[in-house]
């Protein structure tokens, strides 16, 4: 069962070992997109030795041309949209459940189970736009019931809303289905804080986080709730209880540095917007890993659903990037991370001394026996000073960007500062430093 790791909580547990969640996955459209060959996708993923998928429930989806998406996968086909619910005389019911579409949720899960994937489902969204939340079963118009407001903004509240029994259902049938599988972890609402009021509906979400847990009390199995606190970094301020995983998209190094007293899992749940090559997006994974980070999701445009294995090739109008040279630059640091058991690190950047130039340095370490170093934006060769302890070091420089070791060397450390001066670089470098016994 997925689990925090007990001997640092910051990081997770899976099938009795600790590990790092890292993907590049599609745009949370496998189970509601019936068009979706969610298969080779799964292959995919588990070819690159990725370990995660994020997946939205299919109370929300997209429409064709969202946010500029070419050939989106959150954004189905009407005939391709399968809904939780079932449909009536042209609208749906939200009393009654479509069974076909727990059959495909199943499938999936057991899918990615069986590649040991672990599976991350988004119950709710923030509703961007009116018309996204105008083509949503829970909208009046949609269902027999006539459940819902018509205002896209009080949909996620607690006080007067007629559809709140129907979302505690809906949640209470998913986690019931689900509670069999040791893959799986839940985020109560992706991007809540969209809404710009400063509340995130942080009650209504409270409240969600309670239906969870009060419905595995009375099942055998307990999964980790995620909840998705803002875009970059934020200060995280009196955390729910029942929640194990704080996500943040686009983040920042300061995302983890602000919240690791929590002793909780900081996860950089969603990318974007940073242009369209590798570049911005593998440095994120390297800075953000290397600050104590325990989860990294790209969100990758190359998956469609004519190119499921992720072939699609990115166009200027999308707002992000993917293909097979930022799936294999993730998955050398995945491995990395893996070969260096990196839960048994801690973030260090104490140790750095000095260094020339504008360059952004992350490092985990253990005191006096390995530490990594990600080295950013320094041109085109720097110098580092580490303050660690006297040892014969193994030094390793290397390329993220070609995911290959550029120089090894021993190093005599007498004592006081490590002085080491990094191989040219165009972009970034890394650095694992060992001690020899």
């Amino acid at each position: 069962m997925l689990s925090l790791y007990p001997e640092n909580p910051h990081y997770l547990q899976f099938r009795g070992k600790p590990t790092v969640l890292m993907t590049c996955g599609e745009h949370y459209g496998s189970v509601l997109n019936g068009a979706m060959d969610y298969v080779r996708y799964l292959d995919t993923l588990q070819r690159w030795g990725f370990n995660l998928t994020r997946t939205f429930s299919g109370i929300y989806r997209e429409i064709p041309g969202s946010f500029g998406i070419v050939d989106n996968v959150l954004a189905p086909a009407p005939e391709a949209y399968i809904s939780p619910y079932k449909k009536v005389n042209g609208k749906y019911t939200l009393r009654e459940f479509n069974e076909a579409y727990f059959a495909r949720l199943h499938d999936f899960v057991s899918k990615a189970s069986e590649r040991g994937i672990v599976v991350e489902l988004v119950l709710f969204c923030f509703w961007y736009e009116q018309a996204l939340w105008e083509i949503c079963p829970m909208y009046p118009n949609n269902n027999v019931e006539g459940a819902g407001p018509r205002d896209k903004e009080q949909v996620y509240t607690l006080h007067n809303n007629s559809l709140l029994p129907y979302m505690e259902s809906f949640v209470r049938r998913v986690v019931t289905e689900l509670n069999r599988y040791d893959n799986v972890y839940y985020e109560i609402i992706n991007e809540p804080y969209s809404r710009h009021d400063h509340t995130a509906y942080d009650d209504w979400q409270a409240h969600i986080a309670c239906v969870i847990a009060q419905t595995e009390a009375s099942l055998p199995n307990r999964h980790l709730i995620a909840m998705n606190v803002n875009n970059r970094c934020m200060r995280i301020v009196s955390p729910p209880d029942e929640v194990s995983i704080f996500n943040f998209h686009y983040a920042l190094p300061e995302a983890v540095a602000w919240n690791y007293h929590l002793g909780r899992v900081i996860a950089d749940d969603e990318t974007g917007f940073a242009g369209q090559c590798a570049s911005p997006y593998r440095i994120e994974a390297w800075q953000f890993m290397l600050s104590g980070g325990g989860v990294f999701s790209h969100l990758d445009y190359s998956y469609t659903v004519e190119h499921p294995d992720g072939s699609a090739p990115i166009r200027a109008e999308t707002p992000g990037y993917g293909g097979d040279d930022l799936h294999r630059q993730i998955a050398f640091l995945k491995r990395l991370l893996e070969e260096i058991e990196v839960w048994n690190l801690q973030p260090c950047n104490e140790i750095l001394a000095w260094y020339a130039g504008d360059v952004r340095i992350r490092a985990m370490g253990k005191p006096g026996s390995r530490y990594l170093l990600h080295i950013a934006q320094g041109a085109p060769q720097t110098t580092i000073m580490l303050g660690i302890p006297a040892g014969t070091y193994r030094a390793r420089w290397l390329s993220p960007a070609n995911c290959h070791t550029v120089r090894e060397e021993t190093c005599e450390h007498t004592g006081g500062y490590l002085t080491l001066r990094t191989p040219l670089f165009a972009e970034d470098i890394a650095l694992h430093l060992e001690r020899i016994p």
